[in-house]
């Protein structure tokens, strides 16, 4: 197993060597790339392993600014947490369905994606904003339905002692 050093001082890993060939092939590393082996304390570049230069060989050259490794914005944690936002104000139509839910089903996708993918997926305070704002919307809808229902309960019961 490897650890990777990327172009934002951060550290990757651990990955499998067929993972850092296929991100070689991928163009992510290249033959300057920091790496240490799991447990040594000392980064070298790539073509320093003798194990990828056949791969280092193959994939051509790398152009310039290419980094590393590059993280991303889950897109769901963001969609996420859009559909919490519009949950809230969408409580005053509809209880915020089907946002609220929405939003939920998104955060989760999300959070599962981030937990699998650490190394290359960002966005797990979205997710979790969004399942909060999302869950907050169903608990008001659930609140305002149980309100509602009593509310014409004891209008009722009430019209039966005025007869």
């Amino acid at each position: 197993m490897y650890k990777i050093l990327g172009s934002d001082q951060k550290e990757y890993g651990p990955v499998t060597p067929d993972q850092l060939r296929q991100w070689i092939i991928e163009r992510r590393l290249h033959a300057q790339s920091l790496v240490r082996l799991d447990g040594s304390a000392n980064w070298l570049p790539l073509a320093q392993f003798p194990e990828f230069s056949a791969t280092l060989a193959g994939a051509g050259p790398v152009a310039p600014g290419v980094a590393p490794l590059t993280t991303r914005t889950n897109p769901m944690a963001i969609t996420g947490l859009v559909m919490g936002i519009l949950a809230l104000p969408g409580f005053f139509c509809c209880y915020g369905f089907p946002f609220n839910i929405l939003g939920i089903v998104f955060s989760f996708i999300a959070l599962g994606q981030i937990k699998k993918n650490p190394a290359t997926e960002q966005g797990k305070g979205l997710a979790i904003a969004g399942m909060i704002l999302s869950f907050l919307s169903l608990a008001m809808a659930l609140i305002a339905v149980l309100f509602l229902g009593f509310a014409l309960g004891l209008g009722s019961i009430m019209q039966g002692f005025n007869k």
